[in-house]
């Protein structure tokens, strides 16, 4: 019997009925060698293209890295632009960028530039900045219409002077308004002029107050749709916008000839001065700047101008979210004369959370902000940021290629 079940088994063995062998590595043999990885594992996976936002951080971060700290210092400067020299002083200082007023569009004599002669002087100022730092200039003109216009002035450059805001909404409404801001924005940045020191989106409905005519004149929600509207046109043109006068001018004095105490509660900025600030933001996106007032708003702070106050900046950057440039007004004004302390008010200006500071006094503010930082009053992570903010300004408007 035993032979027989021997021999079955072998007859069995020989056709096929034995269990396939285990494969090697296989869990029951115990083995360790292992099957070959799948094709796709065994190459590297290759990481995934950086995104436009990437390449964008990384482009300013590779330029902030190659400045030295004077350089970034200068970059901080919007300085107005001197009536001579200006080329020169564009690499000396390493400036930011200029604003440009009447005088700029005149020449010695007080004649208006013909268009070859301005374009010449601004490639000038460009040329300039290229050869030292490789940075373009930020090149700003207030265009706000009406009773505040520079280079519309210039009957070389343009047939007549743009409408203001209020007339604009009377002829045509807010498509005449949004037709004027596309317009003006494409024929400045013909000229060479890259951010347009507009629009004014203060409150205000009474035709005394300071500020008013500069105004579209109506109730905050609608200031605010007709900050959006313009805002957007003007990002769509490729021109910088800045929404002025943050916190709000409000029915204030002007501040060109002395302080404006504005006494009014937090509770009415808020539902009625940000409305358009937050409009305009939203719409700019990083096309968009705000520059604060020398106004004395004693619900956020009853001690300092809006421009060197930490506590209406931090309104500004907490409770609104803005991350983008700010800018002060010109610290040459009266407003701030009192405020200056030893002469370095554009410190004081980037400790209560400025990137860009407005003046004339270039020459011994750059020096005082550098002086700061050697002697530890100013942290140079501060330049660094404000750096940073600046130079992303300039990369929206498509300034570093």
């Amino acid at each position: 019997m035993r032979r027989l079940w021997a021999w079955m088994l072998v007859l069995c063995l020989l056709a096929g009925c034995a269990p396939a062998a285990s494969p090697a590595g296989d869990q029951e043999t115990g083995e360790d060698a292992v099957s070959p990885p799948a094709r796709d594992q065994q190459e590297e996976a290759e990481p995934p293209a950086p995104t436009e936002e990437e390449l964008d951080r990384r482009q300013v971060e590779t330029l902030l890295a190659g400045l030295t700290l004077e350089e970034q210092v200068g970059q901080l400067f919007l300085a107005r632009c001197p009536a001579a020299g200006g080329a020169e002083d564009a690499a000396a200082y390493h400036l930011g960028g200029y604003v440009l007023f009447g005088r700029d569009f005149q020449d010695d004599a007080g004649g208006w530039l013909t268009r070859e002669a301005f374009l010449d002087t601004v490639e000038a100022y460009q040329s300039a900045a290229a050869e030292d730092t490789g940075i373009p200039l930020l090149l700003a003109s207030d265009e706000e219409g009406g009773s505040v216009t520079r280079a519309s002035r210039d009957p070389n450059l343009f047939a007549a002077p743009f409408s203001s805001p209020q007339a604009l909404l009377a002829a045509g409404g807010e498509e005449a308004l949004v037709s004027d801001a596309r317009d003006k924005s494409l024929a400045l940045l013909d000229l060479g002029i890259n951010v347009n020191l507009a629009p004014v989106c203060d409150v205000t409905t009474d035709p005394g107050a300071f500020i008013y005519s500069r105004t579209f004149g109506t109730g905050a929600e609608e200031a605010a749709d007709y900050t959006a509207a313009v805002v957007e046109a003007m990002a769509q043109a490729g021109m910088g916008s800045v929404l002025k006068h943050f916190p709000g001018y409000g029915g204030n004095a002007d501040t060109h000839t002395g302080i404006a105490l504005d006494p009014r509660p937090m509770e009415q900025f808020r539902q009625e001065d940000f409305l358009p600030f937050a409009a305009g933001m939203e719409a700019g996106g990083d096309t968009t700047a705000v520059l604060v007032s020398h106004n004395i708003v004693s619900c956020m702070d009853e001690n300092l101008p809006a421009s060197l106050s930490p506590a209406v900046h931090a309104v500004l950057r907490e409770e609104l979210g803005f991350d983008g440039v700010i800018m002060t007004d010109d610290l040459a004004m009266e407003a701030v004369a009192a405020y200056a302390g030893e002469g370095d008010v554009a410190v004081m200006a980037l400790l209560a959370g400025n990137d860009l500071i407005l003046t004339t006094d270039y020459a011994s503010q750059i020096p005082a902000v550098l002086a700061a930082v050697e002697e530890g009053r100013l942290d140079q992570e501060t330049v660094e940021t404000a750096c940073r903010r600046v130079l992303t300004w300039k990369q929206a408007l498509d300034l570093l290629g």
